[in-house]
């Protein structure tokens, strides 16, 4: 009787733990407006888009579309997006939109520059909460990026150009 109720314990606690894994990367929302969406995340829910342990190289923008140098680097992304998908490289764009802005800010903007990235909310009530999270040394200032591989970590806060980002990403890919 005793390695049954074991045995129920253990399925039970793996039952949880699927549950948490699954629950954890399922955003809180999805805001759909004129034929786009965007998927809104607490940071626990964002956590494991950071911490992906794949093959693939990661590059994760933080930005906002009220953040000028933002939008200007933005067109460096999408490039990098489409010269190296084929290279199992994922960028996924951060929306640090205030939160009551995602339907008449961010969602109308991703379709006017037709964004071919992922594009993702991140809902923040206080960023002090998670900033040290993505990075010790981030200020808060945006833009910022992440660049991350299974083996490798590199935190950017500052603008890029198409050059300055394929040259980071470059050494990923060549270590």
């Amino acid at each position: 009787m005793a390695h049954f109720e074991n045995f129920t314990r253990m399925k039970s606690l793996l039952f949880f733990l699927f549950s948490a894994a699954i629950f954890a990367q399922t955003p809180v929302r999805t805001v759909v407006g004129d034929g786009v969406s965007v998927d809104s995340y607490k940071f626990d829910g964002f956590r494991p888009l950071m911490e992906r342990g794949d093959d693939a190289i990661y590059v994760l923008n933080f930005w906002a579309t009220w953040c000028a140098p933002c939008v200007k680097e933005l067109p460096a992304f999408e490039k990098l997006n489409a010269e190296y998908a084929d290279k199992n490289v994922k960028v996924i764009l951060v929306s640090l939109d205030f939160n009551t802005k995602v339907e008449s800010a961010l969602l109308p903007f991703i379709k006017r520059k037709n964004l071919e990235s992922e594009v993702i909310h991140l809902i923040s009530t206080d960023a002090n909460d998670w900033l040290d999270q993505v990075s010790p040394e981030w200020s808060g200032a945006i833009p910022a990026t992440l660049i991350y591989s299974r083996d490798r970590r590199q935190f950017y806060e500052r603008s890029f150009t198409f050059d300055e980002l394929e040259s980071e990403v470059q050494k990923f890919i060549k270590p």
